[in-house]
């Protein structure tokens, strides 16, 4: 059964967080595509997950390399899937087309902009009543995730 989970960002950053769920996905054996709003803030979110820690990146690529068949980690602006990604990652205020495609489909909001937890709020009840398992994680003040729902 596929999975939809909501990561509440309140204490942390977007570009703190997504680098650790995405190494983790890796991990795992999946890929994983990572859809926002716009091209400029898929351009901001290469650059924090190259440079996310000193000794380690996070192979990855969008349209500007292009090759999306080889990259395990796929950043784009649209909801395209060219990897073939177990995985994928609504941030901006995105939605998922299909998220019963994926194994796991990760909506991640910034609890401190209205804007963003509606969205959220939207896409939890449109998801409530269908056949996938929704979870609802929130951090706490030390950063670590909580399961809410």
């Amino acid at each position: 059964m596929s999975e939809v989970l909501f990561y509440h960002l309140e204490h942390q950053k977007l570009e703190q967080v997504l680098p650790l769920l995405l190494d983790k996905t890796l991990q795992r054996g999946w890929r994983a595509v990572v859809q926002t709003n716009d091209e400029n803030h898929v351009a901001s979110l290469s650059n924090s997950i190259w440079t996310w820690r000193e000794d380690s990146f996070l192979a990855h690529g969008s349209k500007a390399q292009g090759n999306g068949e080889y990259q395990p980690i796929w950043l784009c602006s649209d909801d395209e899937t060219p990897n073939g990604a177990q995985v994928r990652f609504c941030v901006n205020g995105t939605t998922a087309a299909a998220p019963e495609q994926f194994e796991r489909t990760i909506y991640m909001f910034d609890g401190n902009d209205e804007a963003a937890v509606l969205h959220a709020r939207q896409q939890w009840k449109k998801l409530k009543d269908t056949e996938l398992e929704i979870t609802y994680w929130r951090q706490d003040a030390n950063g670590r995730w909580e399961k809410k729902a």
